[in-house]
């Protein structure tokens, strides 16, 4: 066990000096920095040149009456709609971008409720419009002047709702928004620390061992230690590297958000523990498995960039889940989603995604936790044994009937 642990010292005291590794640890909190430096000198320019380019220019939009209620426009309207005395004049006032869109209000609206609305092709013009305003306009040509202003102005408006948490006895939890942060948030969070962890960490990984195998020199390592040994002390120790370099960053968030980042992180655990434990447990579940199955890719490889090929197989499995993201959030507990959530590779992900949509079934969070409980020390194994056949292959990959044989002779 000492062997493991000299050899994962080694690994982290090397890499944690390169230039490269320093830069992009760095990167991050010096990107933060110019961030606060230039929202301090020019917060006012700023703040107006992001409104400029991302709000969406509020346009008046056409109305084309035929049932006679909305004619003239009444006064509290008139900014955001114009009246034309047929279809054809506002389609040319639309073609020629005075108006956003056009309404088209037919004489039978009272009876039917039905409209027709004209915007030009985009995804911009057709979320430019909005509907509270069109609903309040189309209540108040049905009402004004026949209710009360306080009825008419209720149904313009019917709901302005306030959203109430509770905790699992039934009570009303303090701190709406940190409830929603420590229940959505921590999760997601944690399903991003994986991905930066372990293919953060991963690439020195791959690096190190495709290059020690290249120049030989892992035969000399080998002549003191057993491939097991090195394959543990590696991934402890790069995997130290990549963590530390995630915490750099946390911590660095922490101190430029100006303390709310730690405020956050206390939310998520206080509100919200049985989310946290469980994501925290997720990822280092699937550190473990990815870390493991990077080195193993980097000995399979004839050269770093071959070794980096092969990793990128895994890399592409982990992202999976992301690329079901719809449906996650349509449907947490669809079969594709559970499906992904007992598939080892995919199950950290998935889990953690699905954990703060809430409804996840107990069998599925136990099923996940045994499924990566077994993958784990099967990998080790495996991957110790492949890893073994792998080093000492050069100028050629390991072929499928070689690992199979390795792993027969175990």
């Amino acid at each position: 066990m000492s062997k493991v642990w000299i050899i994962a010292s080694h690994e982290y005291i090397v890499n944690v000096r390169r230039i490269g590794f320093i830069f992009v640890t760095l990167l991050f909190p010096a990107l933060g920095v110019i961030g606060l430096v230039i929202g301090a000198l020019f917060g006012g320019q700023a703040t107006k040149l992001l409104n400029s380019q991302f709000t969406p220019q509020a346009r008046q939009a056409g109305i084309v009456d035929h049932s006679g209620f909305y004619t003239p426009i009444p006064a509290q309207f008139a900014s955001r709609f114009i009246a034309f005395p047929d279809e054809a004049t506002a389609k040319a006032a639309l073609l020629s971008d005075k108006i956003g869109s056009f309404v088209v209000i037919p004489s039978d609206y009272l009876a039917t409720g039905k409209i027709t609305n004209y915007t030009q092709a985009g995804f911009s013009n057709i979320t430019n419009d909005d509907p509270n305003l069109l609903r309040a306009f189309l209540v108040n040509g049905l009402l004004a002047g026949k209710v009360d202003p306080a009825y008419l102005a209720r149904a313009s408006k019917p709901a302005d709702s306030t959203l109430v948490t509770l905790d699992s006895t039934g009570k009303p939890t303090t701190g709406v928004g940190l409830a929603i942060i420590a229940g959505f948030v921590a999760p997601y969070f944690f399903s991003i620390m994986l991905f930066i962890a372990v293919f953060s960490s991963s690439g020195y990984l791959l690096r190190s061992i495709a290059d020690e195998k290249e120049t030989r020199v892992i035969e000399i390592v080998l002549s003191s230690v057993s491939p097991p040994e090195l394959l543990a002390g590696k991934v402890i120790g790069l995997g130290a590297l990549g963590l530390t370099q995630v915490t750099i960053w946390l911590l660095s968030s922490f101190v430029l958000s100006g303390g709310l980042g730690a405020i956050a992180a206390g939310a998520v655990l206080v509100l919200n523990p049985g989310n946290f434990l469980l994501a925290a447990l997720y990822f280092l579940l699937g550190y473990l498995l990815f870390g493991t199955i990077m080195a193993t890719a980097g000995a399979l490889g004839t050269n770093p960039r071959e070794s980096q090929q092969l990793a990128g197989i895994f890399s592409f499995a982990a992202a999976i889940p992301w690329f079901f993201a719809g449906i996650l959030f349509t449907n947490p507990n669809a079969p594709i989603a559970r499906a992904l959530s007992i598939f080892p590779l995919t199950a950290p992900t998935t889990m953690m995604l699905r954990l703060p949509l809430g409804g996840v079934p107990a069998i599925d969070i136990i099923a996940s936790l045994i499924v990566l409980l077994i993958s784990i020390p099967v990998v080790i194994w495996a991957g110790a044994r492949i890893f073994r056949v792998g080093l000492l292959m050069y100028g050629k990959r390991a072929s499928v009937k070689e690992i199979v044989s390795a792993l027969k002779s175990a």
